[in-house]
């Protein structure tokens, strides 16, 4: 996985309310991709979180998947 792919969680991280599935940025790549910085952010572009993630916590996103939505706020 290199800079700018979009990657899904494989686990959900409730201090930051993103759910497994969710989809994010890789915006950094550390080492020989021992670790990546991932900006997820709403469709309108506001950053949610920034998070520093290892490799088993994101997965590629395959060319037949579709993106879906959720909201935020309960």
């Amino acid at each position: 996985m290199k800079e700018l792919s979009l990657v899904a969680l494989t686990e959900a991280i409730p201090k930051k309310a993103l759910e497994k599935g969710d989809v994010g940025t890789i915006v950094a790549v550390y080492g020989s991709e021992q670790g990546y910085e991932v900006e997820f952010t709403t469709y309108t572009g506001e950053t949610v979180a920034v998070l520093t993630l290892e490799p088993y916590q994101i997965r590629k996103i395959g060319e037949k998947e579709l993106m879906s939505t959720r909201s935020l706020e309960e």
